[in-house]
């Protein structure tokens, strides 16, 4: 059964149960009650028949004689007297009949049945052959001894409990129907977010999620998921969870677009240093195989370096793409104390050479900077930074490297003064292969592993880098703990 049936049957039934005991409980009560009374009037008439019987010769006491000349007040009243003149009953005025109406005497068969009844005790209750139900008593003449018996018909009684089971009948069957109504609608109305949920779920499982540019849109309606209830909780909670699940596939296709940018861009990179150096070989086989002597020579010299020089730089890729996979798994570092100052002196002055068009300057403290980390891999970072600045600048640029401490953390910045970095790459400027000039031009820059590299050294002493940049104004910070263990992430940012 749904959850639904299952709350209104189990509702219903209760209720119907509790509607039962309190029906059986009430006409018990009431017709415990009303015997009682009841039991009570028959007990003042027994009392007063009595006295009646008393004033009678023994001998000439028969029901017919107590009562003759004397009119009933209570219709259906039994009278059964027993004394030496023997056993004798009537039924006066019986209901239906009008008052005053001549008694029904009472055949002994019909006394044998009330004799039988009152064995066990004062009072019973006996249906009498022609006359239906009756409550007797029996009591004994105080001053004759005669046995009396006094009786009322139940009909009343029974009229009465009937009415009431009855109405309590009806009223059940009402209030259940009410209940069984009220309790759909309560419950259905209830039940509402867990069928969005249900519909927002059926809707999801039937999207494509395992290629291709996902996006799961579908959210159960906000009005369905309201936390302060349990079944509109369970929406927000599927919300949360198809949030978390939308930005994990999101996360998901960014690294397989990265993935597939970082193959297109390797095998470019390797394509063309392995391009010049076939060249260059068939052209040095070719050479040998036809000609003879200097010329020979010399060509086939010029080749050899060629493709030296495109070993090399195939050879400078795959170690930084060994490089970089082996700091993202946490190797690599070599870690020792390391003076900041003197290390930013040294990259400074191997760049200055390679670029005297620009205006280079330096702004360290007096005292050495010492911090705790890899002094080889902390220079390739000082130096990619500033062969960065350098490519990505035009001729008479401003170059400034500054050293700095700021509470726990060295602080190292490169600021120029150039055009500044374009906002569309900014956002993946620190990405692997990532460049400012698509077409990648030698003149250009390099690879478009420095950044990243740099990235990766960092993060790997526990600090960060980041970039603010706006025309002729950019400046990358690099903040590293100056002790091993702590970390920067709850530092301020220079942005």
């Amino acid at each position: 059964m749904s959850l639904q049936t299952r709350l209104m049957t189990a509702v219903i039934g209760f209720v119907s149960l509790i509607l039962v005991i309190v029906a059986v409980i009430t006409s018990a009560t009431l017709g415990a009650t009303l015997e009682r009374q009841l039991d009570e009037k028959i007990g003042q008439y027994a009392t007063q028949l009595s006295y009646i019987v008393d004033d009678f010769p023994s001998n000439i006491a028969t029901a017919e004689d107590v009562l003759a000349g004397k009119t009933a007040q209570e219709p259906g009243l039994l009278f059964a007297v027993s004394n030496q003149a023997g056993a004798s009953g009537v039924v006066l005025n019986q209901p239906g009949n009008t008052v005053g109406s001549g008694p029904d005497a009472l055949s002994s068969a019909q006394l044998a049945q009330i004799e039988s009844a009152l064995r066990g005790g004062r009072n019973a209750t006996v249906t009498i052959d022609g006359f239906g139900s009756y409550r007797v008593v029996v009591v004994t003449a105080p001053r004759t001894g005669a046995t009396i018996v006094a009786g009322l018909p139940r009909d009343e009684i029974q009229n009465q409990l009937t009415t009431l089971l009855t109405v309590i009948v009806l009223a059940t069957l009402g209030g259940l129907i009410l209940l069984a109504l009220t309790t759909a609608i309560t419950i259905r109305v209830s039940l509402r977010p867990l069928r969005a949920v249900a519909a927002t779920a059926t809707r999801v499982a039937n999207q494509q999620l395992d290629r291709g540019q996902v996006e799961i849109t579908e959210r159960v309606p906000a009005y369905e998921a309201d936390p302060r209830t349990e079944t509109g909780l369970v929406g927000a909670s599927l919300n949360t969870l198809l949030d978390h699940v939308n930005t994990s596939l999101a996360a998901r296709q960014k690294n397989e677009e990265r993935m597939r940018r970082f193959v297109a861009d390797a095998s470019h990179e390797l394509r063309t240093p392995l391009a010049s150096i076939r060249g260059y070989s068939e052209l040095s086989l070719k050479a040998l195989s036809q000609q003879q002597g200097p010329a020979v020579i010399e060509g086939a010299t010029t080749s050899l370096e060629r493709i030296q020089a495109q070993s090399l730089r195939m050879s400078r890729l795959v170690e930084d793409l060994l490089l970089l996979a082996r700091l993202d798994e946490g190797r690599e570092l070599v870690h020792g104390t390391v003076d900041l100052t003197q290390l930013a002196l040294e990259g400074l002055s191997d760049a200055r050479p390679t670029a005297p068009e620009h205006h280079w300057n330096i702004e360290v403290p007096d005292e050495p900077l010492l911090i705790i980390g890899d002094a080889g891999r902390l220079h390739q970072v000082v130096a990619n930074l500033l062969a960065n600045a350098r490519t990505h600048t035009p001729a008479g640029t401003h170059i400034t490297l500054r050293v700095d401490r700021e509470g726990d953390d060295a602080v190292l910045r490169v600021h120029d003064d150039g055009p500044g970095i374009d906002p569309s790459v900014r956002d993946e400027l620190f990405a692997r292969f990532a460049r400012a000039d698509t077409s990648r031009a030698r003149q250009t820059g390099g690879t478009g592993l420095g950044l990243a590299i740099v990235k990766a050294i960092v993060e790997g002493h526990g600090g960060r880098i980041t970039v603010d940049s706006e025309p002729g104004d950019t400046t990358f910070t690099v903040r590293i703990p100056m002790h091993p263990g702590s970390s920067t992430e709850d530092q301020p940012s220079d942005q």
